[in-house]
């Protein structure tokens, strides 16, 4: 087989991983188990068949993989945007940092104390697996997304404990000298990289939000290439102010989320589509590192096994839990915040650095990483949908919209506004014509189900229909209590 013949093979099989890395998230729905499971699972079994899969280098695929989890979270941050992150702001931070040392203290201490790990080994195994993933939760509920102040703070927890979580790692990683020595050094890493990776991705949010909203471009489809490439210039500014990247990218993900700023839908899917494909070349590049027979022989399965129990029933249920005490959930939400501490690829990530640095003992770290990620992914995430309806989680359906109705403007189209009705608001249950929006609104049209509602006064608008209005941009508040605000329920005289 020549050269050109041998890279056509190689790119038909990396587009049929792909392709089926795809095509596995329907797979996932019907049995209930996280697509990303399946892809690192996968990865995992075929490079037992076939040997040759294993000897990939490990900094490649730590460098691959970094890029991705850029990319992740920058979408992320662009997900949650900033009013409803400042809804769970004070909680995220909380959780995202102190909740990180907390976890990592908790579970080195276990390592040590049950399964024998010098401490150098146990911080460092804790380090790595103190990291959440929400992707993993979200997969397995499909079309039903987690809203309120549960999911704001789902998504807000891991987008700010992975950039803690790596820095730490980091900072360990980097360590040396007299125990006094080592703390110091550890302490004053950790904050130059939180305070320098912060104040990198307010500023470059910031900047990146004027240069959207300014400077033109000839081409739509340059618009996203842009924000991509300002996204991953701020992940390596941070990183060469020894600040952390991962940070930077995720709060200016939050600066511009909410933000108007031209062809801003369109960038919004582009920058989904590149997050969800780095999420399936993460998962399966960190499977094919992954030796399943050094996984079942000796005591890695057990210590393992035995990791993840203690920190899915033991070390975030009672440390995270009185964490979340003073936070304002219901208790179902508060229980299911709980047990959604699941692992994914930045636990394997930050294994893959432990190699590189060629720490003693650096293998059987790994393997009792993938351990307790395959059992926070498989048991763990199995049960989440169940757990869900149980502890009646707010979630409401997404129902897919392959079809869309566009009109293109030269200028903003200013007083445009968008609601969805929820169940008791002012709009619930009226007709379209007695829709209390005043005389300097109208509403432009309505969608229910999918499908465009016909627009005659006497039309009944219902809870979950999609209403556009024009109007003053300084109506949005007045109007947003008319459609998504229930009204209060007075009591009988």
């Amino acid at each position: 087989m020549n050269p050109i013949e041998s890279y056509g093979l190689a790119v038909l099989l990396a587009s049929v991983v792909v392709l089926v890395g795809v095509l596995s998230n329907r797979l996932s729905q019907r049995l209930r188990v996280p697509a990303p499971g399946l892809f690192l699972v996968a990865a995992a079994m075929a490079s037992d068949i076939w040997p040759g899969l294993y000897r990939l280098p490990v900094v490649a695929v730590e460098q691959v993989v970094t890029i991705g989890l850029a990319v992740i979270l920058f979408d992320g941050g662009m997900h949650i945007g900033w009013h409803r992150f400042r809804a769970a702001a004070a909680a995220t931070a909380w959780l995202g940092v102190v909740g990180t040392l907390v976890t990592t203290a908790a579970t080195a201490f276990a390592a040590h104390a049950l399964f024998g790990f010098g401490w150098p080994a146990a911080l460092l195994l804790g380090t790595a697996l103190a990291p959440t993933d929400p992707a993993v939760v979200f997969s397995v509920l499909g079309r039903r997304e987690v809203t309120g102040r549960t999911g704001a703070l789902l998504q807000g927890e891991s987008g700010a404990n992975d950039p803690v979580g790596i820095a730490l790692l980091l900072s360990l990683l980097g360590a040396s000298g007299s125990v006094a020595g080592q703390v110091g050094h550890v302490v004053v890493e950790f904050g130059l990289q939180m305070v320098v990776g912060g104040a990198v991705g307010v500023a470059g949010g910031f900047a990146l939000l004027a240069t959207m909203r300014r400077i033109p471009l000839p081409s739509e489809g340059l618009y996203a290439v842009r924000v991509l490439a300002s996204a991953l210039a701020l992940y390596g500014l941070a990183t060469v102010a020894h600040g952390s990247g991962f940070l930077a990218v995720f709060v200016a993900g939050i600066v511009i989320g909410d933000e108007r700023a031209p062809y801003k839908r369109e960038i919004e899917r582009f920058h989904s589509s590149f997050a969800s494909l780095a999420e399936v070349v993460s998962f399966v590049l960190l499977g094919v590192t992954i030796p399943l027979r050094e996984v079942w022989s000796g005591d890695t399965l057990r210590i393992g096994l035995g990791l993840a129990v203690l920190l899915s029933f033991v070390i975030r249920p009672v440390l995270v839990g009185l964490m979340l005490w003073p936070v304002r959930l219901a208790g179902g939400e508060r229980l299911f915040v709980l047990w959604t501490g699941l692992k994914g690829a930045v636990p394997i990530l930050l294994g893959a650095f432990i190699l590189q640095a060629g720490v003693p003992g650096a293998g059987r770290i790994y393997d009792v990483i993938f351990v307790v990620v395959a059992f926070s992914v498989f048991v763990q995430g199995g049960l989440v949908p169940t757990l869900a309806r149980r502890w009646r989680v707010p979630m409401r359906m997404i129902e897919p919209e392959p079809w869309s109705l566009g009109v293109r403007f030269q200028h903003e189209p200013a007083g445009m506004h968008r609601f969805t009705v929820v169940p008791g608001a002012p709009a619930d249950g009226v007709p379209v014509g007695d829709v209390p929006v005043g005389s300097d609104a109208w509403i432009s049209f309505v969608t229910r189900d999918g499908r465009l509602v016909p627009l005659r006064s006497d039309a009944v608008l219902r809870a979950g229909d999609d209403v556009v209005v024009l109007a003053d941009l300084d109506e949005a508040a007045g109007l947003r209590a008319v459609f998504s605000e229930a009204a209060p329920v007075r009591k009988a005289d």
